[in-house]
């Protein structure tokens, strides 16, 4: 390819089978042949080598499932933060057992999810867990009544018939029929708000949405979520903030401070003997670690007894009763908690939910394309992927999980760091989260972890959530007054109206109690405030779809605004397997979810 001469030095470069060889030469007396000079430096790249295994590739199966337990070990800490804050809304922490199954069923549904996503959804890489979206209502509802779960046992002597009481004076005669009907309650609106989403992936609505829905209607949505998480932070972390404190410094530290360092690990292989690889260890895995060193300082401190009788929530032997208990097998199914109900209010909730979600999970699909440098996916591709998550959602609904299933990002973002973006990776690490949710003492386990620990994982987890939340900003024009006027508003209005219910709880009385209740549920929402009005201005307001950041969303989903040769692969890595004569029936290719019929 040609040749460069510097002072006594000399670089030639040539290709050879699109791969490129660069060697560094010392010129000896001026020679012009370089072979006679002593070889200092080579190079060889390859310029499509931007993946070690790609999506399509099947990698030695040790190293599927090496990589596989990596990405479990990346998701755990979000399902399982996830999965807790259920619990406690649900009043699910007075019970162990109903605790663990929840639990359970949200490993079982990761793991079916992923599996899904994987062979028939998007077919892109993508890890699917319990969506954080989905908390906001349920925090809501939380704050409307704190006292719910503060019951007081009381025993009757005449009848020897145990009952509870909350702080409300509320006579609770069963505390387990009382766990299941709130779980039954989130069931229902779950299942309908699944359906939904799965109907606007498979009628391929999703484009429609994103004519209306953009970063100035997501912005102030998503940011109102924080009015909520700080409690649950709070709660969780007001155990003891030292060690809350500690557990979000060694992660913090570990993700960003040391995030230019690999860290040196010793390999043996036959080809290259042993030698030292260094990896980003310790940034990929900063959250886990962090989890592990908290879960070891509460151990010696619970040893030491260090602990005062009120730290309970903080000593590391308090759930093991739990573990003894379980069973060592226990297979989450449908309707295990009961009969489902269904609730307007928290449906309204969930709905909000489901519309962030979605615009989430496309963004995540580009991401994940251009992290695996393929061909960004085709519109069938997408529907399918957003039809696969709201059935799940839906499944998930009927399992009782409380939450809904989304892509996770981080899990995007170890496929840069790995250069390993085989589906067969996250087919394995479905597996293991299936394996994970059928085995009871596996889940009894992570509910040992003492709650300071999760209230400094829930720091970094959520603060990393924030912030990708005001990433969306960066296509908007901040320079226009009509966009920092429309969100400001939203911003103040979401958090002035839950407030003001809040302090005020007895404010609307319309004659009905449940007519109050639900309308109580729906302004307590600072996503459902802020979000509806900002949606509404956004589309109401003067303004070009430039300076609204719709029009960089739109192109986001336009194949003909790249091009296709600067990919590793072709858009034919998207397309599902299926039968020649159902692709050739012109009916079955009208849907909007099935790949076009190619040569």
């Amino acid at each position: 390819m040609g040749s460069f001469e510097g002072d006594g030095y000399k670089l030639k470069c040539e290709k050879d089978n699109n791969v490129q060889h660069a060697a560094l030469f010392e010129i000896e007396n001026g020679v012009e042949d370089a072979e006679k000079g002593d070889l200092l430096v080579e190079v060889e790249t390859d310029p499509k080598q931007h993946i070690l295994y790609s999506a399509g590739d099947h990698p030695p199966i040790y190293l599927t499932i090496f990589f596989g337990f990596q990405h479990t070990l990346i998701s755990i800490s979000g399902v399982m933060a996830v999965s807790l804050l259920v619990s406690d809304v649900t009043c699910a922490n007075l019970d162990d057992d109903i605790k663990s199954t929840l639990l359970s069923s949200s490993l079982l549904m990761s793991g079916i999810c992923t599996i899904m996503m994987s062979l028939i959804g998007s077919r892109l890489p993508l890890f699917q867990g319990a969506a954080s979206d989905f908390l906001v209502p349920l925090l809501a509802m939380q704050a409307l009544n704190k006292s719910r779960c503060n019951l007081i046992q009381t025993s009757d002597t005449d009848t020897n018939q145990t009952t509870f009481t909350n702080s409300s004076g509320i006579l609770i005669v069963n505390q387990r029929e009382f766990i299941l009907s709130n779980i039954q309650e989130l069931q229902g609106s779950l299942v309908a708000a699944g359906t939904f989403q799965f109907l606007i992936g498979a009628t391929g609505l999703v484009s429609l949405l994103l004519k209306f829905i953009g970063p100035i209607t997501i912005v102030p949505t998503l940011f109102l979520s924080c009015v909520f998480l700080v409690r649950a932070c709070v709660k969780f972390a007001s155990v003891n903030w030292g060690i809350s404190f500690m557990v979000a410094a060694v992660s913090l530290i570990l993700s960003l401070y040391l995030s230019h360092r690999n860290t040196p690990i010793p390999m043996w292989t036959r080809k290259k003997g042993f030698h030292i690889m260094w990896f980003p260890l310790h940034q990929v895995y900063s959250i886990l670690i962090g989890i592990l060193v908290g879960w070891f300082v509460c151990g010696v401190m619970t040893a030491a007894g260090a602990f005062s009788p009120g730290d309970k929530l903080a000593r590391t032997d308090t759930g093991l009763d739990a573990i003894i208990k379980a069973d060592w097998f226990r297979i989450p199914y449908p309707g295990q908690f009961g009969p489902i109900s269904f609730s307007t209010s928290v449906f309204v909730g969930f709905l909000i939910g489901t519309v962030t979600s979605i615009l989430d999970s496309i963004g995540d699909y580009y991401a994940c394309a251009k992290m695996c440098n393929l061909p960004p996916p085709p519109a069938h591709s997408v529907n399918r992927g957003i039809a696969i998550e709201g059935f799940c959602s839906l499944i998930a609904g009927f399992f009782g999980c409380g939450h809904a299933t989304t892509t996770y990002g981080g899990n995007v973002g170890a496929i840069g760091v790995t250069k390993v973006s085989s589906r067969d990776v996250f087919i394995t690490t479905g597996v293991i989260y299936f394996i994970f949710g059928i085995i009871g003492k596996i889940s009894a386990v992570f509910l040992t972890i003492p709650y300071p620990v999760l209230g400094g994982v829930l720091f970094v987890m959520y603060g990393m959530f924030i912030g990708v939340v005001l990433s969306n900003l960066q296509v908007v024009s901040l320079s226009s007054s009509r966009n920092l006027a429309i969100m400001g508003t939203a911003i103040l209005f979401g958090l002035m109206i839950p407030y003001w219910l809040e302090t005020n709880p007895d404010a609307i009385q319309t004659g009905s109690a449940t007519t109050d209740g639900m309308i109580k549920l729906l302004l307590i929402n600072p996503n459902l405030c802020g979000g509806v009005l900002a949606c509404f201005l956004d589309n109401t307001v003067r303004g070009t779809l430039k300076e609204r950041g719709i029009e960089a969303w739109q192109k986001m989903i336009d194949e003909k605004a790249y091009d296709m040769e600067e990919f590793d692969g072709d858009v034919t890595i998207y397309d599902i397997p299926l039968p020649r004569f159902l692709k050739e029936s012109k009916l079955f290719r009208r849907l909007p979810f099935i790949p076009p019929l190619r040569d």
